[in-house]
């Protein structure tokens, strides 16, 4: 389900409550029905991310302006010490959890603790799997996020329905097999794909097309440098070029490129193809503005972690928190209700509208 303008709205309005919220810690208090401050568990998978990092201060910011106490853990992408994080935030007897899983299949047994302590859990950014025991869940439209880098790779090689543009090689990554938006991002570039591969329009030079045989074990540039680098050295020898790329992150992105350069792409006589990317990260946009990516996708994490933020608020004061989705996310045991948020594409063109004077990144840290 993509959140069209009246989702932009509502999500206007969650970040203006969550941002102004200046409940006291006795109010907080009182209204949970405990005693002594309120405490919110953060459960996030890296701290090997930028986003990750920011997203994290934001919450414990926003909760503490909210007069919420806060437990931040990063797991460093280990499954067992993020189980092992959760079942201490739970027996240490925090209210809500707000889990940006390492593996969303592998924390069934602690959120089945969680059900039994009677706390909250909403799924941050990834859908926790496999368990009835997840309340809410925060995050972007995943499948929109595979359509905008999709179209944009076929607005820039002037790709037509019924056309005969080309052929263009395109090589395809794809995310950790373990996170569950892997999936939704590829499905959203590849339906939107499918039909220029089909007709010959694009041709994916390796013939790695399907999910399984495209991911990125987590999310991990350096893989992604070794794998262009292989494909490079099988698929395209001679005079033969790669006019595309479908990096699902900026992080795979920037590994591409390494090994794009490393063949002599990045000249005149060989110019980089277009190369997507996602999370506008500072590196990444740098490279966008080099002209070394094309583009990113941009999620505005602070209105996700101000999403979280009153969601857990509403479910400590027994309020139903606001969603605008409540068909499309099966986690293989209940359907999920979400609030999911719009991301962006950006590029050369936009990113000082969309980014700098948004304040997401200053423009001193472009330089």
């Amino acid at each position: 389900m993509h959140a069209g303008g009246s989702a932009r709205l509502r999500t206007s309005t969650l970040v203006v409550l969550a941002l102004s919220l200046t409940v006291a810690a006795t109010g907080c208090s009182n209204d949970s029905g405990q005693g002594g401050q309120v405490t919110v568990g953060i459960a996030l998978p890296t701290r090997a991310q930028t986003r990750w990092i920011n997203e994290g201060e934001s919450m414990v910011k926003l909760f503490k302006d909210q007069g919420y106490a806060t437990d931040l853990q990063y797991a460093a992408d280990s499954v067992d010490k993020q189980v092992d994080q959760v079942e201490d935030m739970i027996a240490r007897g925090d209210k809500v959890l707000i889990i940006g899983a390492v593996d969303g299949f592998e924390l069934g047994d602690a959120l089945q603790k969680a059900a039994r302590a009677g706390v909250k859990v909403i799924a941050y950014d990834r859908l926790l799997l496999g368990s009835s025991n997840v309340d809410y869940y925060a995050s972007f439209n995943n499948y929109r996020v595979g359509q905008l880098q999709a179209k944009y790779i076929i607005d820039k090689l002037g790709l037509k329905k019924g056309g005969n543009a080309g052929p263009y090689n395109i090589e395809l990554f794809a995310g950790d097999a373990n996170d569950n938006n892997v999936q939704g991002f590829f499905k959203g570039a590849m339906d939107t794909l499918y039909e220029y591969i089909k007709d010959g329009q694009l041709v994916v030079k390796s013939d790695q097309t399907r999910l399984s045989q495209v991911t990125i074990f987590k999310w991990d540039g350096e893989v992604a440098a070794e794998t262009m680098e292989t494909r490079l050295k099988d698929y395209y020898k001679g005079s033969s070029t790669v006019d595309a790329v479908l990096a699902p992150n900026d992080g795979i992105a920037r590994g591409v490129i390494k090994a794009l350069k490393g063949k002599g792409y990045g000249t005149s006589a060989k110019p980089m193809p277009i190369i997507t990317g996602q999370d506008a990260e500072i590196e990444s946009v740098r490279e966008i503005i080099k002209g070394d990516q094309s583009m990113t996708v941009y999620k505005d994490t602070r209105k996700l972690a101000a999403v979280a933020a009153k969601m857990a608020e509403d479910l400590i004061t027994n309020k139903r928190p606001e969603v605008n989705d409540t068909e499309t996310n099966d986690n293989g045991n209940k359907i999920v209700p979400a609030y999911l948020l719009d991301p962006v594409g950006v590029d050369k063109s936009n990113y000082k509208k969309v980014l700098v004077e948004s304040g997401y990144i200053k423009a001193a840290d472009l330089n």
